[in-house]
């Protein structure tokens, strides 16, 4: 080839010498011969190799069961490596074809060695772009920060590249660039301290199985309430129940408290935990008659019965003076409500009754003594356990006056007369 293009040069040079124009330009002019030619010849090469590859990859990924190399397909992996083979022709072809031209084959190959570094970081890009969308398909791997892992290998093969263009544009030694390298990490580290960090978060993540995807996370200081949709170097992305996306960066799951969903919704049940705040002044001691009627309540009527027996005869044993109700053993109003929302819990059916279930009393406040419901609901689901523990509430709001009891709220203007 090289032969054929001294021809054309020594046909044409007596042309552009006639025309007055010296040896300089016509030298010129067999440089950019050359270059169209080595051109042409590269572009056919690409569309050769890119039909060869691209239908051999398509009939490969049709043929075989694996998503792997349909995922390669996808990504175009087939067609930067059909960019690459021409380039890599050219980078050969370089010497020979500009052989008489030393600086500008100093300035062509740099420009193409420095083409392919790129090309071949794109290319590794591609397999690693495929290789995470494939694991993400597999159920073991689908809930693990893989992106993390890739964009910290791709970041680590960038600065490799990055090292190989500067010695490559510059001449620089390789040694010579890492000792320069070393001298301003410091720099290196400020400008790229958000993704060490989220990187050293990410493994601990990992290796601790604190967030997975799809796991429930709430995160106050960053109003993300929601599932995790995504795991990446430096963020966290999460689905609020809105519909929005709060993005997290990735190192504050380690730094900062958030709290993770995922142990309640794989447990037995989802807990139900709200109090209702009783007036402190309607509590009081039960009369004889008050029990008789308070026994028509099925739930609790047998109860009535066997605790009034053990106090009478406790009473009657110790020899108490029953005309104080203050005097001796009694039951109170409150407690018996507390007894019955307990037999209620045990006999409604929503309600897991393997774990634990309580009604409790917890520490008086200015507004009233809190009566807690403490248990676990079966159903897990938003919805359906929303309807569940407002459900057992409207019961309990609504059973309160059969005991004579008050239920504290604040007095609205309505409560006060108008003057």
């Amino acid at each position: 080839m090289h032969n054929y293009l001294e021809k054309l040069f020594h046909l044409v040079y007596p042309f552009f010498k006639k025309m007055g124009l010296g040896s300089g330009f016509a030298s010129y002019i067999s440089l950019f011969i050359n270059i169209v030619v080595l051109c042409v010849l590269a572009y056919a090469i690409y569309v050769v190799f890119r039909l060869i590859l691209v239908t051999i990859m398509v009939l490969i990924a049709q043929k075989t069961k694996t998503k792997f190399d349909d995922l390669l397909v996808t990504n175009k992996t087939a067609k930067y490596i059909a960019h690459l083979i021409p380039f890599l022709f050219i980078y050969k072809s370089v010497p020979i074809i500009l052989d008489r031209y030393e600086y500008w084959e100093g300035v062509f190959g740099k420009f193409v060695g420095i083409y392919i570094v790129l090309l071949i970081l794109w290319i590794i890009r591609t397999v690693f772009n495929a290789l995470r969308d494939y694991l993400k398909l597999k159920p073991r791997y689908s809930d693990k920060p893989i992106d993390s892992f890739i964009q910290v290998i791709m970041i680590v093969l960038w600065a490799v590249g990055i090292a190989v263009i500067f010695s490559t544009l510059f001449e620089i030694n390789q040694k010579e660039l890492l000792t320069i390298l070393g001298a301003v990490s410091a720099v290196i580290i400020l400008i790229f301290r958000d993704t060490i960090l989220g990187f050293v978060s990410s493994v601990q993540v990992s290796i601790n199985d604190m967030v997975r995807i799809g796991d429930w996370i709430t995160m106050d200081r960053f109003g993300a309430d929601g599932d995790v949709i995504e795991i990446n170097l430096a963020t966290v992305k999460v689905r609020n129940f809105d519909n929005t996306t709060t993005t997290i960066p990735t190192y504050s799951l380690s730094s900062d408290s958030f709290q993770n969903w995922r142990g309640m919704l794989n447990s037995e049940g989802r807990r139900i935990k709200r109090h209702i705040l009783i007036k402190a002044s309607s509590i009081r001691f039960l009369e004889a008659e008050e029990l008789s009627s308070l026994k028509k309540i099925h739930l609790i009527s047998d109860y009535i019965d066997s605790r009034k027996l053990e106090i009478d005869e406790f009473n009657s044993e110790n020899s108490i003076d029953k005309t104080l109700p203050i005097n001796g053993r009694n039951m109170t109003n409150l407690g018996l409500f507390r007894k019955y929302i307990t037999e209620y819990l045990h006999n409604y059916p929503g309600v897991n009754k393997d774990m634990l279930m309580l009604c409790r009393q917890l520490q008086s406040t200015s507004h009233g003594v809190p009566l807690e419901v403490y248990a676990f609901s079966q159903d897990k689901r938003f919805e359906n356990y929303e309807f569940l523990m407002s459900d057992i509430f409207d019961h309990i709001i609504a059973s309160v006056g059969y005991f004579d009891l008050e239920i504290f709220e604040l007095p609205s203007e309505n409560n006060f007369d108008s003057k």
